[in-house]
């Protein structure tokens, strides 16, 4: 009998991580329902991690004036919803690029690189003791760029995804598409199903 209750708390507490996409919805929009566009080409939306548009991620003076130290593509290409920047566009700043070809789509699977993005996101911060300074950007830095800060956050700072997703978005208005919040939302499944996250 106690080890059926012991798995029903078990069940319970995982289940209580179980988000519904218009759960995620209602995080993205204001006061009255509607979803903002962001008022500015970047934001801080944690400590030393940027997000923003290509307009910043083509200005190297304005980069190296913030003392950004790596950059994250996620919207690498050179069609008109990706970006065309490269390690060679960045040669000789000092700038440590790296960049994912991902689209922004209902059906394009970003989670293939949330472990890559997290990885890249983290080591950059750890750059020169601590000192260094991410900026994850896509076209617009709407939806591709947060959905992979997001993950980020939960993989290697133990938040849920409620957590992740409110901390980024009270910093910039961010809207990820609905394929993408699927996708955090499963993320958060695997995570809580671990025991990843340290409170709820």
């Amino acid at each position: 009998m106690k080890d059926k209750h012991n798995n029903q708390v078990e069940a319970a507490d995982v289940s209580s991580f179980e988000v519904t996409l218009q759960q995620l919805n209602d995080l993205l929009t204001n006061d009255s329902g509607f979803y903002g566009w962001p008022t500015k080409n970047f934001h801080e939306v944690y400590p030393r991690v940027y997000v923003g548009n290509a307009f910043l991620a083509n200005n190297v003076t304005r980069l190296k004036r913030l003392k950004i130290t790596h950059i994250l593509n996620a919207a690498e290409g050179n069609s008109l919803m990706h970006v065309n920047t490269n390690a060679e566009f960045y040669a000789g700043t000092d700038v440590i690029y790296h960049g994912l070809p991902a689209s922004d789509t209902d059906h394009f699977d970003i989670s293939i690189y949330f472990e890559e993005a997290a990885e890249f996101i983290e080591n950059a911060r750890a750059y020169k003791n601590g000192k260094g300074r991410v900026y994850v950007h896509c076209k617009e830095g709407y939806s591709r760029s947060p959905t992979l800060v997001i993950a980020y956050l939960m993989l290697r700072q133990n938040m849920d995804v409620h957590s992740a997703l409110a901390t980024v978005r009270h910093n910039r208005e961010i809207g990820p598409n609905d394929g993408f919040l699927r996708q955090l939302c499963r993320l958060n499944q695997r995570l809580a199903a671990k025991g990843t996250f340290w409170n709820k």
